[in-house]
C-alpha cells in the first residue's frame, strides 16, 4: 500500500471533455486522470458522480486525482440524468466500460482491469452495473450508496441489494455514521448481502462524518489509500495472505 506523495499528485495529467459515446442525442464526455509512467498500475477506475440522479457532473469525482497519484488511470464519466429514466443510466455506464476497454492501449491500462467507483447515486450505478456478469467488472467501490430504492422512485431501476448474487466482483463500501442522506445501515446491509453470496467485500464505516465525507481532503486521501490496498490485492496483483491464526493445539 502506498502513501500519497505530493510529487505524484502533481504528476497526474488531466485530459478533459473526452467524448466516449452518446446517450440518445447527447454527447457523453469524460475526464481522464493519468498517473505518471513510473507509478501506473495499468488499471482503470471509472468514477460515477452523485447528485440523486437529477444533478451532478464529472467534476464530482473527488477520489480521481488521489487515486491517479497512486497509479490508477481514473476516468470520470457522465451519464444521463432524470427525466431520462432507467435503463438510460445503465447504458451510459456500459458505454464508458466499452470505451475504456476499446482504448485500453492509449489509456495505458489492461482491458481486463476495469473498476467501477461511484459516489451516492453513482455508487448505486456502480453496484447495479457490476451485477451484470457479461460486463466482467473487476471490482466495485461504493461510497454511501443506497441499498434499496423506495417504492415509486422516479429512476425506476432495481435495488442493489436485490441484484447482488454469487459471482459479484470484489467490493468495498464506505460510509459515514452521521450520514442523514443515506443511512449508514444501507452499507452494512450491502456488506451482509455480499458476505451471504461469498463475494470478497470490505466495509469502512467512518465515525462522525456525513454524506460526501470525502469532500474533506484528509478523508479523501485516507479513502484513496484504503482503496489502493483493496484494489492492489484483488485486481492489480491478485494475492491471498497466509493465515496469522495460531496453530491449533493437538488434541
Amino acid at each position: 500500500m502506498a502513501v500519497l506523495d505530493p510529487s505524484d499528485v502533481k504528476a497526474v495529467a488531466l485530459e478533459e471533455n473526452v467524448l466516449f459515446g452518446h446517450g440518445g442525442e447527447r454527447e457523453l464526455l469524460c475526464d481522464i486522470y493519468r498517473p505518471s509512467a513510473q507509478t501506473t498500475k495499468h488499471t482503470a477506475v471509472i468514477h460515477l458522480h452523485g447528485g440523486g440522479f437529477r444533478v451532478g457532473n464529472k467534476a464530482g469525482a473527488r477520489l480521481a486525482r488521489p487515486l491517479a497519484a497512486l497509479g490508477y488511470t481514473c476516468i470520470s464519466s457522465t451519464y444521463r440524468l432524470l427525466p431520462d429514466r432507467w435503463p438510460a443510466q445503465l447504458e451510459d455506464v456500459q458505454s464508458a466500460i466499452a470505451w475504456t476497454r476499446d482504448n485500453a492501449s492509449d489509456l495505458g491500462v489492461e482491458s481486463d482491469k476495469v473498476v467501477l467507483l461511484g459516489y451516492s447515486a453513482g455508487g448505486y450505478l456502480a453496484l447495479v452495473t457490476s451485477a451484470q456478469p457479461d460486463l466482467k467488472v473487476s471490482a466495485c467501490v461504493a461510497f454511501y450508496a443506497p441499498a434499496q430504492m423506495g417504492q415509486g422512485h422516479p429512476l425506476g431501476g432495481p435495488s442493489p441489494i436485490d441484484v447482488i448474487q454469487t459471482g459479484f466482483p470484489p467490493t468495498m463500501v464506505l460510509h459515514g455514521t452521521a450520514d442523514k442522506t443515506v443511512d449508514v445501515d444501507a452499507s452494512t446491509r450491502l456488506y451482509s448481502r455480499l458476505r451471504e453470496v461469498q463475494s470478497p467485500v470490505e466495509l469502512h464505516v467512518v465515525e462522525g462524518v456525513t454524506h460526501i465525507f470525502d469532500t474533506h481532503p484528509e478523508f479523501a486521501e485516507a479513502s484513496a489509500v484504503w482503496i489502493d490496498l483493496f484494489l492492489d490485492r484483488h485486481v492489480v496483483n491478485r494475492r491471498v495472505y497466509p493465515s496469522t491464526e495460531p496453530a491449533p493445539h493437538p488434541a
